[in-house]
């Protein structure tokens, strides 16, 4: 498991996993509100250089981020208010899961569906002590990082997930 102090360390983590990204992954994100998904995904959009800004798709449900570069374009989605195996359907994220890499917030149990292979990257939020009562915001929260490879497509770059992350989840 990895611990992060600040935005700036989850934003750093993310442009890290971003290095290991090819064109066809799916990345689920899972963890309470506040975790640090979007920022996370932040990340990811700065080391897959793609156009942001990235901010999270809760109305929008999935944005696209082009390329600036050479590399896959970056599709977002957000499926907390995805209620079915329809509703993920009908975002025809299939059509673009070979060429980008696709990264869905709150989907554990909605999206394992669209690929063989993916990542899951559970976020979660430790109140600092104290933070009650010295008046600290979540920002200030430490996050954990825990991750868990499904799928042939993330065996050979677990090493280097092990490096970045700490061993995975089992």
């Amino acid at each position: 498991m990895l611990t992060l102090q600040s935005a700036e360390q989850m934003v750093a983590c993310g442009r890290d996993v971003a290095s290991l990204a090819q064109a066809g992954d799916v990345l689920i994100l899972d963890g309470p509100l506040g975790a640090g998904k979007t920022t996370f995904t932040r990340g990811l959009g700065e080391g897959l250089n793609v156009r942001g800004p990235i901010s999270s798709p809760t109305f929008v449900i999935a944005r696209v981020h082009p390329s600036l570069g050479t590399g896959p374009p970056l599709v977002h989605v957000d499926a907390y208010r995805v209620a079915s195996l329809q509703d993920i359907d009908s975002l025809d994220l299939d059509e673009s899961l070979e060429s980008s890499v696709t990264v869905v917030e709150w989907g554990v149990g909605r999206v394992e569906q669209l690929a063989d292979s993916y990542l899951v990257l559970s976020l979660g939020r430790c109140a600092t002590s104290g933070s009650e009562i010295d008046g600290s915001t979540p920002e200030d929260d430490v996050r954990t990082v825990e991750w868990n490879a499904v799928g042939q497509a993330w065996e050979s770059r677990i090493p280097r997930l092990n490096q970045i992350l700490g061993p995975a989840r089992n």
